[in-house]
C-alpha cells in the first residue's frame, strides 16, 4: 500500500510565517487537537481503520491468479435488480418505482449575446434559468413514442442507428427508446473530425441519424454526401433553416415530430422483437488515440454488469442525488454515471464545459453557471478539467494577501496532515474551503474522476478544498467503462481501487518492458480484465478483436488492455506504464512516455506535455502547452518582450523552460527521460484540435504528425 505519510509530506504547500507566530498557531491547533480528539476519533476515526482492510484478493495461490473484490468473492455480479437482463426492463423497473420523481433537467436559455474581447475576438455568453425537469414517467412515455417514430420511418430491431449530439436530455431519450425496440446505438463523438464521422457512418451503414442543428449546420451539412445509405436526419431541437443543400433522397425531421408520428401509431406501447441480454446495445466509436476510431460492439448484459460494478462503489446511493451532466455522453465514463443514477431514482441536470461554473466562459458576468444553480451531489470528471480547477486555485491563493495566503496554506497543510491520519476538520471545512468548494455548487459528496490517471498531487487538492473524496477509476470503452474504483473512505492517493464486483483482474508477464506477476514487493505485470462487463470486440475488424480479446476453459471473456499495473498488498490497483507508451532509445535505455508526462504536468509552467522518441536517436524531446501567466511572468523576469506567440517561438524561451524541467523533474525521472529539446505552442490543445481525444488524452499520431517539422528540427534534420 502507498504510504500516505511520505507522499503528505511531499504534496504539501510551502508557507512563509513568521517563526514565531508559528510555534504559537501550532500550540493552538495542538490544544484544539487534543480537546476534540475524542468527538472526532467517534466521528470518523473509522476511516483509516476502514481503509487499511483488505479489498481484494487472488482467487488462489497461483502469481498469474486473479484479483476479486472481497465482495464478489463466490462470484461476480451481473445484473442490478432480479429479472431486469436488457437496459429497457431496467428503465422500466425505475420507471415504476420513481414514476412521479424529476430525472431529466435542462436550463432555459433567457439571453443569449455577443461580447467583443479587448483582443477583438467575439465570444457568445448566455444567461440561463433555471432548470425544467421531466419526470421519470415523461422521460419514459417520450422515449417510448420516440422509438415507435423510429419504426415508422423504417428502422428495424437489430439494425444500426447513429446519434451524433451533444450530451443533452435529447441524448438520453434517444438512447433509451433505441434500447426499448432493440436498435443498435452508434455513437460519435461530437468533436470528432469529417473523415472519422464518415469512417463511423459507413462502416456501421446507418440510413437515420440523431443530431442537433448546430452540428447538423456545421459538421454533417458538409459530409452528407460522403454517406450514400443515409435516409433520415432527426434534429432533436427543431429545423434548420435552409434546406436547399441536402442531396435528394434525405429527409431532415425534428424529434418531436417523430414522437409525436410515434404517439399516432396503435402499437407504440409494445415494441417487436424487445432485446434479449445477449444483444448490442450500443456500438461506441471510440475517440481513437491512434488512428480512425474503432467501434466497440457492447451489449445489454456488458453494460448492466458494468454499472451494477460501479453502483456498488457509491455508498447511499439513492433519490437525494443530484448527478451533473456535462462530459460527452458518447464516452462509456458519462454514458455509465447517467445510467447509474437513472436506475437509483437520482436526478440529472445537463450542463457543459462552457457554462458548468460561474466563471465558465459561456456563463455571462455576474449570472450563475450550472453547479451553482444544481448544487449537484455526484459528478464525474476528466483529470484534465480537475487540473484546471487545481491551477486555476493556486492562482487565485497566489494573488491572496499575505494573511489571507499564509492562513490558506496553514489550514491546507492541516488538514492534509488530519487526512493522512484518517481524521476530518469541519472547522476547516467550514470557515476556510467554503469558498472554494462553491465553485461546484457546495454539496458535492462523491467525485469520480476517469479516463485517464489523476496525480497525486491534482487528487489530494480535490480532497481537501472540495471536502470530499475523490474516486479514482479505471475502465474502458472495451471493459464497458468497469475495472476499479477506489472506496470513498479510501484516502491513498496514486491508485485506481480494487477490482468491481462485476469483474476480475490478473496481471499477465511482460518480459520485454521488464514487469512480471512474480515481482517483490508487488506483482506487475499487463492488465487484463474479465468478466460479464467485458464486451463483445470491434465492429467489423476480427483481427484486432482476436488480438485484444479472449475465452478461457470456462467461457469468460477477458481483454488484454495494453496499461501495466501493481497490485498492493491491500488488492487496490496501480497504473504504473503502458506497453504502447514505452519507447527504446538508440542507447538501450526504455523510457516510458506516460511517466514523463505525469512527471512534468504538474509544474504550474505546464498545462499539457507530449514527450516523444524514437529508436534512431538517444534522447527525449517534448511538446509543451505552457501556462500563459507563468510562462509571461518567466518572460518579464528574463526581459524577452513580445507577443504571445513570438514568447513561445523565442529559442531564449525554450532554454529556459528547459532550466525548470530538469531542475524540476529530477524527482522520479532518470536524466536520460527529461526531455533535451522542445518546442513551445502558443495554442492550447483541445478535442476540437484533433490533438486530443474527448477525455483529454493525447493523440500520438496526430501530434506527431502536427509537430513533424519541429521534431526534424530538434533531430538536427533541419
Amino acid at each position: 500500500m502507498s504510504t500516505p505519510g511520505a507522499s503528505t509530506a511531499a504534496m504539501k504547500l510551502k508557507q512563509n510565517i513568521n517563526p514565531i507566530l508559528l510555534c504559537f498557531i501550532n500550540f493552538v491547533v495542538l490544544i484544539y487537537t487534543v480537546l476534540t480528539y475524542i468527538p472526532f476519533y467517534l466521528m470518523c476515526g473509522s476511516r483509516q481503520a476502514r481503509s487499511n482492510q483488505l479489498k481484494a484478493k487472488p482467487v488462489n495461490r497461483q502469481p498469474a491468479a486473479a484479483y476479486r473484490s472481497v465482495n464478489s468473492l463466490q462470484g461476480l455480479a451481473a445484473v442490478l435488480y432480479p429479472g431486469c437482463d436488457t437496459l429497457d426492463k431496467v428503465f422500466k423497473y425505475a420507471e415504476n418505482k420513481f414514476k412521479d420523481k424529476r430525472l431529466l433537467g435542462t436550463r432555459e436559455v433567457l439571453i443569449e449575446e455577443d461580447e467583443v474581447q479587448p483582443n477583438g475576438k467575439i465570444f457568445k455568453k448566455v444567461i440561463l434559468g433555471d432548470y425544467n425537469w421531466m419526470s421519470y414517467e415523461e422521460v419514459y412515455v417520450r422515449a417510448c413514442n420516440f422509438g415507435n417514430g423510429l419504426r415508422v420511418l423504417g428502422q428495424k430491431p437489430k439494425t444500426n442507428i447513429a446519434i451524433f449530439c451533444e450530451t443533452r436530455a435529447e441524448w438520453m431519450i434517444a438512447a433509451q427508446a433505441c434500447f426499448m425496440y432493440n436498435f443498435q446505438l452508434v455513437t460519435l463523438y461530437a468533436t470528432l473530425g469529417g473523415p472519422a464521422i464518415v469512417h463511423g457512418l459507413n462502416e456501421t451503414e446507418v440510413t437515420n441519424i440523431i443530431t442537433s442543428k448546430e452540428l447538423l449546420q456545421t459538421k454533417l451539412k458538409d459530409i452528407v454526401c460522403l454517406v450514400p445509405q443515409l435516409r433520415h436526419i432527426i434534429t432533436v431541437d427543431g429545423k434548420p433553416t435552409t434546406w436547399s443543400e441536402f442531396p435528394k433522397g434525405v429527409i431532415v425531421h425534428t424529434m418531436a415530430a417523430v414522437q409525436a408520428l410515434g404517439a399516432k401509431s396503435n402499437s407504440a406501447s409494445a415494441p417487436e422483437n424487445r432485446p434479449t441480454a445477449s444483444d448490442i446495445a450500443v456500438i461506441m466509436y471510440t475517440s481513437g488515440s491512434t488512428g480512425l476510431p474503432k467501434g466497440v460492439m457492447i451489449s445489454h448484459s456488458n453494460i448492466i454488469a458494468g454499472i451494477t460494478g460501479m453502483a456498488e462503489r457509491i455508498p447511499e446511493l439513492g433519490e437525494e442525488d443530484v448527478y451533473i451532466g456535462y462530459l460527452p455522453l458518447a464516452h462509456v465514463l458519462e454514458l455509465s454515471a447517467e445510467l447509474v443514477c437513472l436506475s437509483h431514482g437520482c436526478r440529472i441536470g445537463y450542463s457543459s464545459p462552457q457554462t458548468l461554473a460561474d466563471q465558465s466562459t459561456k456563463i455571462k458576468r455576474g449570472s450563475k453557471g450550472d453547479t451553482s444553480m444544481l448544487r449537484p451531489t455526484l459528478m464525474a470528471a476528466v483529470p484534465e478539467i480537475m487540473d484546471r480547477i487545481y491551477k486555476n486555485v493556486m492562482n487565485k491563493v497566489n494573488e491572496m494577501s499575505s494573511f489571507q495566503r499564509n492562513l490558506f496554506i496553514f489550514a491546507y497543510n492541516y488538514k492534509m496532515e488530519q487526512l493522512s491520519k484518517g481524521y476530518c476538520t469541519p472547522l476547516c471545512d467550514r470557515f476556510v474551503f467554503r469558498k472554494v468548494r462553491s465553485l461546484l455548487g457546495g454539496n458535492i459528496r462523491v467525485l469520480l474522476c476517469g479516463g485517464a490517471p489523476l496525480s497525486a498531487t491534482t487528487q489530494r487538492f480535490m480532497n481537501i478544498c472540495f471536502c470530499c473524496p475523490v474516486g479514482q477509476g479505471y475502465g474502458l470503452t472495451e471493459s464497458a467503462g468497469a475495472g476499479t474504483i477506489t472506496e470513498v473512505w479510501d484516502y491513498n492517493t496514486g491508485r485506481v481501487g480494487a477490482p468491481l464486483v462485476c469483474c476480475e483482474i490478473k496481471l499477465k508477464n511482460w518480459e520485454e518492458g521488464g514487469y512480471f506477476n512474480t515481482d517483490k514487493p508487488h506483482p506487475r505485470g499487463e492488465i487484463l480484465i474479465g468478466g460479464p462487463n467485458v464486451t463483445m470486440g470491434y465492429y467489423k475488424n476480427d483481427a484486432k478483436t482476436n488480438s485484444d480479446f479472449f475465452e478461457d476453459e470456462h467461457g469468460q471473456r477477458w481483454l488484454c488492455t495494453g496499461d501495466i499495473g501493481e497490485f498492493d498488498p491491500d488488492g487496490c490497483l496501480k497504473i504504473i506504464d503502458r506497453k504502447k507508451d514505452l519507447v527504446k532509445l538508440q542507447a538501450g535505455e526504455y523510457v516510458s512516455l506516460g511517466k514523463v508526462e505525469a512527471a512534468l504536468k504538474n509544474l504550474p509552467l505546464i498545462d499539457n506535455i507530449c514527450a516523444y522518441a524514437n529508436s534512431y536517436h538517444s534522447y527525449v524531446i517534448g511538446f509543451v502547452v505552457p501556462n500563459q501567466k507563468e510562462l509571461t511572468e518567466l518572460a518579464r523576469q528574463k526581459e524577452l518582450r513580445g507577443t504571445w506567440e513570438e514568447i513561445c517561438n523565442s529559442p531564449e524561451m525554450e532554454k529556459e523552460v528547459l532550466k525548470v524541467l530538469s531542475e524540476s523533474a529530477v524527482s522520479g525521472l532518470e536524466k536520460f527521460e527529461i526531455p533535451v529539446k522542445i518546442r513551445l505552442s502558443p495554442d492550447p490543445w483541445t478535442p476540437e484540435t484533433g490533438l486530443v481525444t474527448d477525455a483529454f488524452k493525447l493523440k500520438r499520431k496526430e501530434l506527431k504528425t502536427h509537430y513533424q517539422e519541429d521534431i526534424e528540427r530538434m533531430y538536427g534534420g533541419k
